[in-house]
């Protein structure tokens, strides 16, 4: 896996030992390895095939934001994950604008209208 950011994800997997924690820190140590393997990826894809991959049994929307952010906040090619994964989850422009400030949008929101 091309991790950048070691001490970063070396916190995460320490951190998180809970079965709900450990299993997002696995679904992103997949992630990031078929990221090393794929050119081309869509976000949701790659992280629903990550997680049939290694069994986790299916995350919810928020773990995938967890997962979306570790990748993002350590892998080579984080960058390009969080933009694309905000482009995906937005609703409106609000992609655009994490783009900019730098965060990953958390596709656990529900919108209810008229």
């Amino acid at each position: 896996m091309a991790i950048i950011e070691a001490e970063k994800w070396k916190s995460w997997e320490v951190a998180n030992q809970d079965p709900y924690g450990k299993c997002c820190v696995d679904v992103a140590r997949e992630v990031m390895r078929l990221l090393d393997e794929e050119d081309d990826f869509d976000t949701h894809e790659i992280i629903c095939r990550a997680d049939k991959n290694i069994g986790a049994g299916g995350i919810t929307g928020f773990m995938a934001g967890c997962v979306a952010s570790m990748v993002s906040g350590c892998h080579s090619r984080g960058e390009d994950f969080r933009r694309k994964w905000n482009t995906d989850n937005q609703i409106k422009d609000e992609g655009d604008k994490a783009n900019e400030s730098g965060g990953v949008l958390n596709p656990a929101i529900l919108c209810i209208g008229k």
